[in-house]
């Protein structure tokens, strides 16, 4: 079978982009190539591990200098995620889409309208790579318009090579690959701290359920993540309220972002 032009000028890139693997400007240049093939309006390089995210790379914000709705999701935002909640649920690499990953209720999130959908506005894809220490690797491009079927597959075709770069980029990173991740905020510990007099301490399953919910899960999804039933469920939904003095999911998202800020 002959080679087309594109094939060639593909392997070409890739070659290209192996000379620069211990160079700074490695994931611009991964990112610019990709850019050639598939268009997105965002991107960036993280660690996902049981802290916060670690940033290899990202894409400027639109002044030039950092997103500061990236920084809320770096800060605590990136627990309501549903790609970095999927990571930690399934340890395993590929490509994946919103769709993907996304619970039933997503869309209808205060973190959906109030961070996703205007800092990714429409649709995100992930390429993972496992790592040791449950850490995974992930180079994740946003898009204003859904991603097609085509750019799809294209990228499904080229993710073993772009994950094979990203794995071997990984021996020239080693100052952030040694730093252990920062720890992820503690919702329960800040509740107080952001002057709110709770009733009483949030059990463990309750702060569970609690973020499942504002991440989109139904009380269906929640139950079956849980191994519970959908009724208790509700039990629990019932408990935080009372127990945090409110009566809506979209309080319960504002405090959750204070309890971050703390």
């Amino acid at each position: 079978m002959s080679l087309t032009l594109q094939d060639i000028a593909w392997h070409q890139a890739v070659g290209r982009l192996i000379e620069s693997l211990d160079r700074p400007g490695f994931w611009i240049a991964l990112v610019r190539l990709l850019e050639q093939y598939v268009p997105f309006d965002s991107w960036v390089v993280l660690l996902f591990s049981s802290g916060r995210p670690q940033v290899f790379a990202e894409c400027p914000g639109a002044g030039g200098g950092p997103d500061p709705l990236f920084q809320d999701y770096l800060r605590g935002l990136f627990q309501l995620d549903p790609f970095y909640i999927a990571s930690r649920e399934r340890h395993v690499g590929g490509l994946f889409r919103l769709a993907d990953v996304a619970p039933e209720c997503f869309e209808q999130t205060d973190y959906y309208q109030r961070y996703f959908r205007l800092n990714v506005v429409a649709d995100e894809v992930q390429l993972n790579v496992p790592l040791e220490c449950e850490r995974t690797l992930c180079l994740s491009l946003g898009s204003k318009q859904p991603f097609t079927p085509d750019q799809l597959a294209l990228l499904g075709l080229i993710q073993p090579w772009v994950a094979g770069l990203m794995r071997q980029r990984l021996a020239f990173e080693q100052e952030l690959m040694a730093s252990p991740p920062p720890a992820a905020p503690a919702w329960q510990e800040k509740l107080e701290a952001v002057g709110l007099q709770v009733e009483s301490t949030l059990t463990t399953r309750e702060l569970e359920v609690g973020k499942l919910m504002l991440s989109g899960c139904s009380s269906k999804e929640i139950a079956r993540k849980l191994a519970i039933s959908a009724e208790t469920v509700k039990v629990h939904r019932k408990h935080i309220y009372s127990k945090l003095g409110i009566k809506s999911q979209s309080e319960l998202f504002s405090l959750f972002l204070k309890a971050q800020e703390a």
